[in-house]
C-alpha cells in the first residue's frame, strides 16, 4: 500500500472514530520505526505503573526492599465501577510485596500500585527511570489521584458529563483544570516515550536482565486485552501489555514477538472528543491504526 498511504489512512481512521492520537511502532531489531505524531505528550493514567514495577524491581534487586515483606493495604472503599483487585476490597489485606507488583501490573490495581508508591514516591520513581537513561516520562502523583477526579462527581448515568468536561475544557497547549488531564501537572510519557522503555524491557542494555524478565512476565500475564491485543495475540505471536484510561484517555503499551523471532514495540495513546465512558469502536480504531503500522514495518523491513 505504501508507507505515506498507510499512514494517511491510519489518521483518517483515527479522527472518525473521535480519536486524536499518538502511535509508535518500532522493530526492537533493526529499530526501524512509523508512528503518528509520535512525540506528542499525554497524561500517561495507569501507564505509570510499568515504570513503577521498574524501579521498585530493581530497589528488590539491590537489596534495598524484601520482596516478601508483608504490606498491610487497607480498603479504599472505591464505589465507582471500574477500579479492580485491592481497589475493590471491603476489608484490610495483607499482601507480600512481590505480590502486590502482580496486581498493580497484570490486573492495574490501584490500591497495590499506591501500596508500591508508598514506598518508592512518584518522584523517585523518574529519578530511577533517569537512572536507567530512560527520558520523557515523568511520573508525579499515585494512581489514587485518578479516582478523584470530576467522573466521580457525577452518577453513573450522568458520566456523559464528566467526558463533556474532559472534553471541552483542554487548552491548546494540553493544559486543563482537571489536573490529572494538564500535562504540567499529572503523569505524562508520549508513545516514543513508552516504546523505548519497552525496548529496554525486552533488549536490556542498562536495566538489569533480572529486573526487565520480570516485568515483561508481568505485562505478559496482563488480564485487560480489549484494546490492542485483539489484533496482535495469536498462536503465532504473544502480546505482553499495559493499559492506561483515564477520562476522555485510552493507551496501550506493548510487545509483540512473533515466532519467527521479529520482535514489535507498539504504543497507541488516544483522547477522545466523544463524551461517552464506553466507545468499542474507539478501542477497535485503535486497534486497528496500531496493527496497520505494524504490518506495513513488517512488510518494508522483510
Amino acid at each position: 500500500m505504501g508507507v505515506a498511504k498507510v499512514l494517511r489512512l491510519a489518521r483518517a481512521t483515527l479522527d472518525e472514530a473521535g480519536l486524536r492520537g499518538s502511535v509508535l511502532v518500532r522493530d526492537l531489531r533493526t529499530g526501524d520505526e512509523l508512528g503518528i505524531d509520535p512525540d506528542l505528550e499525554f497524561p500517561a493514567a495507569s501507564l505509570v505503573k510499568v515504570p513503577l514495577a521498574v524501579v521498585t524491581l530493581d530497589r528488590i534487586h539491590r537489596g534495598e526492599l524484601d520482596p516478601a515483606a508483608p504490606t498491610l493495604v487497607r480498603p479504599n472503599r472505591v464505589a465507582v465501577p471500574g477500579p479492580t483487585g485491592l481497589s475493590k476490597f471491603r476489608h484490610p489485606a495483607t499482601v507480600a510485596l512481590e505480590d502486590l507488583l502482580y496486581l498493580s501490573t497484570a490486573i492495574s490495581d490501584g490500591a497495590a500500585a499506591d501500596a508500591l508508591f508508598d514506598l518508592t514516591p512518584p518522584a523517585e520513581v523518574t529519578i530511577g527511570l533517569r537512572r536507567l537513561g530512560l527520558s520523557g516520562i515523568i511520573v508525579r502523583h499515585p494512581i489514587s489521584d485518578l479516582t478523584d477526579t470530576p467522573a466521580e462527581r457525577f452518577a453513573p448515568q450522568e458520566s456523559h458529563l464528566a467526558q463533556s468536561l474532559a472534553i471541552g475544557a483542554a487548552t491548546a497547549g494540553h493544559g486543563h483544570p482537571v489536573a490529572q488531564l494538564d500535562v504540567s501537572r499529572a503523569s505524562t510519557g508520549s508513545a516514543r516515550a513508552f516504546v523505548d522503555l519497552l525496548h529496554e524491557l525486552w533488549l536490556p542494555a542498562t536495566m538489569n536482565q533480572q529486573v526487565a524478565g520480570r516485568v515483561r512476565e508481568l505485562m505478559g500475564d496482563n488480564v485487560l486485552r480489549q484494546r490492542l491485543a485483539p489484533d496482535f495475540s495469536s498462536d503465532a505471536a504473544r502480546w505482553s501489555s499495559k493499559t492506561g484510561t483515564l477520562l476522555n484517555l485510552r493507551h496501550e503499551i506493548g510487545v509483540v514477538e512473533h515466532a519467527n523471532g521479529q520482535i514489535y514495540a507498539v504504543a497507541a495513546l488516544t483522547e477522545s472528543r466523544v463524551p461517552a465512558m464506553v466507545q468499542p469502536a474507539a478501542e477497535a480504531s485503535m486497534a486497528y491504526v496500531a496493527r496497520s503500522l505494524h504490518d506495513e514495518l513488517r512488510l518494508v523491513g522483510g
